[in-house]
């Protein structure tokens, strides 16, 4: 999850700005009596019938609509360079009555609708600013093409100044048209000014909540792997202390009780001991071969995630198909970590759990994010359960604003997926 930062707006010309704003005025008008209109018969129906209950579908559809109108003011603006700020979403999860009340409980929907019913005398005061200030500058400018076809008891600017004739009529009009043209920039950028204004005020208004919750989520993600992290250490080294560690210690003394029979010529003794050594040192291998799993090999750090993960699929019991395409690019260290250990940690739970005879591994990056496949065609079950390895993957994939999901119905086989934004 990313928190949007606004970049600085590109500089563009004079010229190209006001055309681009002055088409935007000129068009929110009609958006604004259509909004209008919609917010008014919205709520004044919806108003009425309350008191049969069908009032609250209709004011929900209303909020829906107003949302709908308030993206498209979103999008208008993003298109001119004066983007407004991200605010907090409507879920669509819920279904039925309760997601009516969720629309009736979002407030920035509430705030969609009160800019439907604010916009319009403003959408109404711009345009008419906008047209009478064009008007006049072009109108002044070409004065003196047009106003021969003017009848000829017409009474002009100059006549009511005192100054009769068509050359200082001519001059009085083309100087007030040139006036209004110099002033045209700074009447179409206030008007903007005041339109985004309001935009801002109502449909950006709940960008503080949204980043709350993104900061919240973050939080809380940083929270999990931070736990999933301290939960991979301390299994380690409990079972450090509790496997390697103890055999090693018993191989130790049997090595040296081994030593003492063979001084006293005990021969049969001490290769008992010699042999239970070797027992010993055998199992603590394959121990610090399993606790291996939570730490990343050499091999990733030097060759890279398709050399590890060929190195894993050719370790698992089970035969593996890999593909690996990443376009020629390797990943962020914490990310091919994290692609690396979802691998190992799904084919060791199919080479202990799922029976499969065939997993296939994929790891694929499109854009921005990597996706992480594996499936077999095991007996399913699978699942996201707490304790289980899966799950330590899934805080860990969140510390990184990636996410897990894992496919296993009962019989039918399991695909993991994971996907790991790219970062930079």
């Amino acid at each position: 999850m990313t928190i949007p930062i606004h970049q600085p707006l590109p500089r563009t010309g004079l010229l190209a700005r006001l055309g681009r704003e002055s088409a935007f005025l000129l068009a929110s008008f009609p958006l604004a009596i259509v909004a209008f209109v919609v917010a008014v018969t919205g709520v004044a129906l919806g108003a009425g019938l309350l008191i049969i209950f069908v009032g609250l579908f209709v004011v929900a559809g209303t909020l829906f609509v107003a949302q709908g109108l308030g993206d498209l003011e979103r999008r208008r603006f993003a298109a001119v360079g004066r983007p407004l700020p991200p605010t907090q979403p409507f879920r669509r999860e819920k279904r039925g009555l309760a997601r009516v009340l969720a629309r009736l409980r979002h407030g920035q929907s509430w705030l969609d609708l009160l800019h439907a019913f604010l916009r319009f005398p403003v959408s109404t005061f711009t345009f008419v600013l906008l047209v009478t200030w064009w008007s006049v500058a072009l109108g002044g400018l070409t004065y003196v093409v047009w106003e021969q076809f003017l009848p000829v008891d017409n009474t002009s600017l100059a006549d009511l100044l005192g100054y009769p004739g068509r050359t200082a009529d001519v001059v009085l009009s083309t100087a007030v048209g040139l006036v209004f043209l110099l002033l045209l920039p700074f009447v179409v950028r206030a008007a903007f000014a005041l339109e985004h204004g309001l935009a801002y005020a109502t449909l950006g208004a709940t960008h503080a909540a949204r980043l709350r919750e993104q900061v919240d989520a973050l939080s809380s993600s940083r929270s999990a792997a931070v736990d999933a992290e301290a939960d991979t250490l301390g299994r380690i080294e409990r079972d450090l202390h509790d496997g390697p560690q103890q055999r090693l210690l018993r191989t130790s003394m049997d090595l040296q009780a081994a030593q003492r029979r063979l001084a006293e010529n005990d021969t049969p003794a001490a290769r008992e001991l010699v042999d239970q050594a070797v027992l010993q040192v055998q199992e603590s291998v394959a121990e610090l071969r399993a606790l291996s799993r939570g730490i990343a090999p050499p091999v990733l750090a030097d060759r890279g995630l398709e050399a590890a993960l060929s190195a894993a699929a050719a370790q698992s019991p089970i035969p593996v198909r890999l593909r690996v395409d990443l376009d020629g690019e390797r990943l962020l260290r914490p990310r091919e970590n994290a692609a690396y250990f979802l691998v190992v940690e799904a084919l060791t739970n199919a080479a202990k759990h799922s029976g499969a005879g065939e997993i296939d591994v994929e790891v694929t990056r499109s854009g921005d994010v990597v996706t992480v496949t594996v499936a077999d065609d095991g007996d399913g079950g699978a699942h996201l359960g707490k304790g289980h390895g899966l799950s330590g993957l899934a805080d860990r994939l969140a510390g990184l604003d990636g996410t897990l999901e894992v496919r296993s119905p009962d019989g039918g086989g399991t695909v993991v997926t994971g996907r790991i934004p790219v970062g930079r």
